[in-house]
C-alpha cells in the first residue's frame, strides 16, 4: 500500500539517498544533507502556516511504501516560483531581419533571459526509487501535489510549471551547456548544476550574457537539444501532457531542457475531481472499479492514496477499512477523488501554450 504524506525529519536519510538516485542529478534536489535538511524545516513551516496567498512556501511530499515501511520517492510545490529570487529561463523567440536595399527578410531563432516564469506555481524536485518507475505509484506521486493544489488553491498561482532536465549525450554532457554557458562560467555542466543547487542563484544573472542568444551561432548539437527533454523522463513528460500541461518557449539556462506551464482550470485532475461522503466496507465487498487518487482533507496530515472508485448508488465513496485508516477519515466524512488514468484526447503534443504563441 503506496500513501503520498509531507516529509518529516525522519525522511532526511531517505530524501539523501533519493538525491542521489535522482537521474540525472536534479538542480533542485542536490545530494547535500544541510540543504536537504533546510528543505525539511521549510516545508514543516509551510504546511504550519496561515496563507492567504502564494510566497515562499515549499511544500515537500513523500511517497511511502508501508509495506516496506520505507520511503521511496520525494518530489515538492514551490508556491511561487520566484518568490525569494528570480527564476531564470531563457524564451523562445523569432527577430527578423529585413533590408529593402539588398532584397532580404530573414526570420532568426534567439534565446533571451527571461523571469516570466517566477509568478508561477512549480512543481520541482521529484525523484523515485528505480523499482517503482512505471507503476500507479510514479503517477501517485507526481499527480498527487495536484490533488493538495485543489483543495488549498488559496495558496498557490493560477499557472503551474514544470522544468524537466534536458538532453544529456552518451557521455553524459550537455551539448547546449559547452555551447553557452561554459563559455561564461569556465565550469562543467554537472559542477555548476550542482553549485546552483547549493547557493543562490543569483550569479546566473551576474554572469549569463543579457542580450539574445541567436541559434544560428550554437552548434548543431546544441541547437538540437534546445527544448528536448532527458530520455529518462519522456514518460513524465508524455503523462503531464496528457495531463493538459502545454509546452511554452521556456528552457532552462543550463540543459536548454522545456519548461510546460498548465492553468489550473485546465488540468484534467482539476476538471475531473470531485468531492464524496465515506461509506466504509470490507475490501473483498467492495465491486470492481478503476483506480482513483483519494485525498483527505488535512492540510498538515494530508494523505492521498490510489484506491478503487468505487461509488455507491447514493454517490458515497466505498472504502476499506485499511484505505480510511491511513486517510484518517471516518464513515461520512468526505474525500476528494480524481481518476488515476488520464484520456487520451489526440491533442498535439508539440504544441505550445496558446498564451506563448
Amino acid at each position: 500500500m503506496m500513501v503520498v504524506r509531507p516529509v518529516r525529519p525522519a525522511d532526511l536519510p531517505a530524501l539523501e539517498r533519493l538525491a542521489g538516485l535522482a537521474t540525472p542529478s536534479l538542480t533542485n534536489l542536490p545530494a547535500h544533507r544541510d540543504r536537504l535538511e533546510e528543505r525539511i524545516a521549510r516545508s514543516r513551516q509551510s504546511f504550519g502556516r496561515e496563507v492567504d496567498f502564494p510566497g515562499d512556501e515549499h511544500y515537500t511530499f513523500v511517497l511511502e511504501d508501508l509495506e516496506r515501511d520505507e520511503v521511496v520517492g520525494t518530489a515538492t510545490l514551490r508556491a511561487e516560483a520566484g518568490a525569494r529570487e528570480a527564476y531564470y529561463t531563457y524564451r523562445q523567440e523569432t527577430l527578423i531581419h529585413a533590408s529593402q536595399q539588398l532584397n532580404v527578410r530573414r526570420e532568426v531563432q534567439t534565446l533571451s533571459l527571461s523571469h516570466e516564469v517566477s509568478e508561477t506555481t512549480q512543481l520541482c524536485a521529484l525523484s523515485l526509487d528505480p523499482r517503482y518507475r512505471g507503476t500507479s505509484a510514479e503517477s501517485l506521486l507526481r499527480r498527487a501535489r495536484l490533488m493538495f493544489i485543489a483543495q488549498y488553491p488559496e495558496r498557490f498561482a493560477e499557472v503551474l510549471a514544470m522544468a524537466f532536465p534536458g538532453y544529456l549525450d552518451e557521455q553524459g554532457e550537455s551539448p547546449f551547456w559547452n555551447s553557452v554557458g561554459r563559455h561564461f562560467f569556465v565550469r562543467d555542466y554537472h559542477d555548476i548544476n550542482y553549485l546552483a543547487g547549493v547557493r543562490s542563484k543569483s550569479f546566473i544573472a551576474e554572469v549569463m550574457p543579457q542580450f539574445p542568444l541567436y541559434l544560428a551561432l550554437l552548434t548543431p548539437q546544441a541547437r538540437a537539444a534546445i527544448g528536448r527533454e532527458h530520455p529518462a523522463h519522456e514518460a513524465a513528460m508524455a503523462e503531464m501532457l496528457a495531463e493538459g500541461f502545454m509546452r511554452s518557449r521556456h528552457v532552462d539556462l543550463f540543459d536548454a531542457g522545456p519548461v510546460i506551464k498548465g492553468e489550473r482550470d485546465r488540468l484534467q485532475t482539476f476538471r475531473r475531481a470531485a468531492w464524496h461522503p465515506v461509506r466504509v466496507r470490507p475490501a473483498h465487498a467492495l465491486p470492481d472499479a478503476e483506480p482513483a487518487m483519494i485525498a483527505n482533507q488535512r492540510l498538515a496530515d494530508f494523505r492521498c492514496v490510489v484506491a478503487r472508485y468505487a461509488l455507491s448508488p447514493t454517490g458515497q465513496l466505498m472504502l476499506s477499512p485499511e484505505h480510511a485508516e491511513l486517510l484518517g477519515v471516518e464513515e461520512g466524512r468526505a474525500v476528494l477523488a480524481a481518476p488515476l488514468a488520464l484520456p487520451s484526447n489526440g491533442e498535439d503534443e508539440a504544441g505550445f501554450d496558446e498564451g506563448e504563441l
